[in-house]
């Protein structure tokens, strides 16, 4: 172990890290250090239980969100799965009463972390019970197409795959034989494979608004991780955990400080030009066409709820849009576009681009590339990202105390 600076953790430190147990360090990614972090968070009685994703009975395109109290069961959720995308905050809000009972460590990528935030300012999760440890995220494939790109682009049984990676724009799966094949990523998306269309998109890499954000960029080593500490709380516990020996750490040199932060950039420029992409064939449209391209989009929805059932923003027990609700009759559904648009309405101002919605949706509407647009609108107005800062207000569920006191008068008449 080695401290540069000494002195403790504090906000903002950066480390290079690795797991002390050399077991861990063997079978786990990139040194283990999320492994040793969850084992020291269960074993020191820090939390009482820990959230994260593990492969459904081995098969690597299903994953599951699960809780684990055996510190010795947490090495089941070691290694990355690209072809999954869990709905944790969901899982947090609904099966685990919103940590209201219970302390957790939650490892989540960026979208996820940024949905719990964003249900803590509704008041559905507890933040004080919980430790968000983030995960560097490029993006996540649909498990589906992932298996038929496999095959066909790659000539590969994606039964043979034990791991993916996404690295300097490229797609590398390794097999059980040890070896791995390459396709570039920006080819494979451009015949329609590759990532979810939300995460081509997606300008957040680096999860800073968690307690620790880890990642491989700027380490060299592939046994180990780069740690940044975001928050007091993340501090204290990672401070704790090198204490304890759990894990080995030193402080990165600027080069490797220079490289993280440039692959951020260069994603964040892929993201960016995917956006262009998306967006293209509606900048050139009149308002009227515009409209007509959605309501015919809209028209196509069949009021299944899935999309909201499936958003983590989506809290409401009793949604409006359910019958003998007071906006739709009883025995109805709601009729032509009512339905996304007041869902749209209702959490565009807060959508964390996890592209749940579009994932479940059975049309095939975009609905998470409207979204996206209408959030992006709603940031160059009020300067909002949603679930990055805790501190910051919803904008569109924000009223000052002027605005309440007009309210009221107008309901006294």
């Amino acid at each position: 172990m080695c401290r540069q600076n000494g002195g403790e953790t504090v906000k903002g430190d950066m480390y290079i890290t690795s797991s002390s147990d050399k077991k861990i360090v063997e079978k786990a990614e990139h040194g283990g250090v999320v492994i040793s972090l969850l084992k020291f968070a269960l074993e020191m009685g820090k939390v009482d239980a820990v959230v994260a994703v593990k492969a459904r009975d081995g098969n690597r395109y299903d994953g599951i969100p699960v809780l684990i109290t055996d510190p010795e069961e947490v090495m089941d959720t070691a290694g990355s799965l690209h072809c999954v995308s869990v709905n944790i905050p969901r899982y947090i809000k609904e099966y685990l009463d919103g940590a209201s009972n219970m302390k957790l460590a939650v490892v989540g990528k960026p979208c996820d972390i940024r949905g719990i935030i964003e249900l803590v300012k509704r008041e559905q999760i507890n933040i004080d019970n919980l430790l968000l440890i983030g995960l560097n995220c490029t993006g996540t494939l649909p498990p589906v197409l992932a298996k038929r790109m496999i095959v066909e682009e790659f000539g590969v049984d994606p039964q043979d795959v034990t791991g993916e990676d996404i690295d300097d724009d490229k797609l590398i799966i390794r097999l059980k034989d040890g070896t791995e094949k390459t396709k570039d990523l920006k080819e494979l998306e451009e015949k329609g494979y590759g990532r979810r269309e939300n995460c081509r998109r997606c300008e957040i890499k680096i999860p800073t608004m968690a307690d620790i954000a880890c990642g491989k960029w700027g380490v060299t080593d592939k046994k180990a991780t780069f740690v940044e500490v975001c928050s007091d709380k993340g501090a204290e516990f990672f401070e704790e955990a090198i204490k304890a020996g759990y894990i080995n750490v030193e402080h990165p040199d600027d080069k490797a400080i220079v490289e993280r932060r440039e692959k951020e950039q260069e994603a964040i420029e892929s993201a960016l030009s995917w956006q262009e992409t998306d967006f293209a064939p509606l900048k050139d449209m009149t308002s009227e066409e515009k409209f007509d391209y959605w309501w015919g989009q809209f028209s196509q929805c069949i009021k299944c709820y899935g999309c909201r059932d499936a958003c983590p923003i989506c809290y409401c027990k009793d949604c409006i849009l359910e019958a003998d609700r007071g906006v739709v009759m009883p025995g109805e559904v709601p009729p032509d576009a009512m339905f996304p648009m007041l869902r749209i309405a209702h959490v565009m101002d807060s959508c964390v681009n996890c592209g749940q919605c579009q994932d479940v949706c059975p049309a095939g509407i975009p609905l998470a590339r409207l979204i996206f647009m209408l959030n992006k609108e709603l940031y160059d107005i009020f300067k909002y990202q949603p679930g990055v800062d805790i501190e910051a207000r919803p904008p569109l569920r924000t009223a000052t105390d002027d605005e309440l006191a007009v309210k009221t008068v107008e309901m006294s008449f």
